[in-house]
């Protein structure tokens, strides 16, 4: 592709040198710098790439885009100024990549908690119903039927343009995609074409890169106001920030709801350990998700397939055969008894969700909740002592535990958890910082009918101490002590 081409969604401040130059890929990483590519300088939070344009010129790259010329600009090279390379960037991988989102029926999911359990039970309804399918998530990336481990919950410029290429040479009519704060506060959407978007909740979460509540709540909405009127955006009425997010889009506005009128409302008929009785609009259906808050995710769900088309009692019906996420309510029996839940809950809402089902369940029968929970490292430390507070008064017993401490002190990260507990939540919470021994713990504790309730972590399958991925999974994890207990 001629550069000419390539930049021709862009308003360059100033070029300097010919655009006729053949492209052989884009790139915003200067390591993969070769002769005839284009290269992106970013300014990134840790990393300015505008200082490495010296050895991507020397690399043998073609073309230059970036905010600030160099003092002695190489004539073998031109170079395109823009205003905002991060913005820059997104357009040209959808050119390069020729805007393959239009292709696509693609929707997007936004919130704190229930992305990645919306997104894939959407791409799992649709695939049975025959549509080829792709998924952007958090656990993993999928082009019809064809897995790809995923590094991050929304991919950068390049790979997510590249991911939905894959999808539409694939035959692929739908796609369904996790957004995050990030992603859209990095401008990495910008430039894709959106079917929809859902919105889930807003609580606290990422205040270590966004600071405050405004700024988080803002991100999101920049993936609302970017919808196209053609789209839909659907979301979440009994959130008080449903309305919020919504006010500014030009797609069209509809709702769901468990307690308020809306456009999709669902009436939760019966809940047990391993699935609940919903109604959606009329008609009863069992589900194998269970918890009110996996009622308000499948009743997005259900209503984003209505909104593509799909007809109500038909999808109704599709969802009595929808399964969990990896890691999200993940149940494992274990023996004399007892019964284990894994769950990604690494926020306080989102955790308070899951023990206030798990204390519905319980109601009138014999058990404790045992809850085993940390903090990760090298993030928001404000939501560590909610956390442990959160689980103190909604368990029987507290183990707290390392999470993925990264670069940090996982004892410090413990005592930081431990701040938030008052005087009588300390008596039933103790501190093992080994995940495994916190675990094995935990299970040796459970009596008959008691739960024991690991979160944090869920579909991980890796543990990250100071800077090193060692393998770590929780649901292993328990299913070794099985055989022990």
């Amino acid at each position: 592709m001629t550069l000419r081409k390539l930049i021709s969604s862009l308003k360059p401040l100033d070029i300097q040198g010919p655009l006729d130059r053949e492209i052989t890929d884009v790139v915003c990483d200067s390591r993969q710098a070769r002769p005839g590519v284009l290269f992106v300088a970013v300014r990134g939070v840790a990393v300015d790439a505008h200082r490495f344009i010296p050895q991507v010129v020397e690399a043998g790259a073609a073309a230059v885009v970036c905010e600030q010329l160099p003092d002695l600009p190489d004539p073998d090279v031109t170079f395109v100024r823009v205003e905002n390379a991060t913005v820059a960037l997104a357009l040209l991988a959808g050119e390069w990549y020729g805007h393959p989102s239009e292709h696509l029926k693609l929707v997007g999911v936004t919130g704190t908690n229930g992305k990645t359990t919306i997104a894939t039970l959407l791409y799992e309804l649709m695939q049975s119903l025959g549509h080829k399918t792709g998924l952007l998530s958090t656990v993993k990336n999928v082009i019809d039927r064809t897995e790809q481990p995923a590094a991050q919950t929304t991919p950068d410029h390049l790979t997510l343009n590249r991911l939905l290429r894959q999808m539409v040479d694939a035959g692929c009519e739908y796609a369904f995609m996790e957004v995050s704060s990030h992603a859209c506060a990095q401008h990495r959407i910008d430039g894709v074409h959106w079917a929809g978007g859902i919105f889930t909740n807003l609580t606290q979460d990422h205040l270590d890169y966004h600071k405050t509540m405004q700024e988080y709540l803002r991100a999101k909405q920049m993936f609302f106001d970017s919808l196209p009127t053609e789209a839909f955006a659907l979301t979440n009425l009994d959130d008080r920030n449903g309305p919020i997010m919504v006010q500014n889009t030009r797609a069209r506005r509809y709702t769901y709801s468990l307690r308020r009128m809306a456009d999709f409302k669902t009436r939760v008929v019966e809940e047990r350990i391993d699935g609940m009785t919903l109604d959606f609009g009329g008609t009863p259906t069992e589900v194998l998700l269970t918890g009110r808050f996996n009622a308000q995710n499948l009743t997005a769900v259900y209503a984003a397939a209505v909104l593509l088309g799909v007809d109500p009692h038909q999808a109704a019906v599709k969802m009595s055969t929808l399964l969990p996420a990896d890691g999200r309510f993940q149940t494992i029996a274990m023996p004399g008894g007892v019964t284990a839940i894994v769950d990604y809950a690494h926020t306080p809402d989102a955790l308070a969700n899951v023990l206030d089902t798990i204390v519905e369940l319980l109601r009138g029968k014999k058990g404790n909740i045992i809850t085993v929970c940390g903090c990760g490292g090298n993030r928001d430390a404000t939501k560590r002592p909610v956390m442990a507070h959160t689980a103190a008064v909604r368990s029987q017993r507290v183990i707290l535990t390392s999470d993925n401490p990264r670069n940090e002190d996982p004892d410090a990260i413990l005592r930081d958890m431990e701040a938030g507990l008052t005087d009588d939540d300390r008596k039933h919470t103790i501190k093992i910082t080994d995940r495994t021994e916190a675990i094995r713990t935990a299970v040796m504790m459970a009596q008959p009918g008691d739960v024991v309730l690991v979160a944090g972590k869920g579909h991980e399958t890796y543990q990250e101490i100071n800077g090193v991925k060692h393998h770590f999974d929780d649901r292993e994890k328990l299913r070794e002590l099985i055989d022990k207990r």
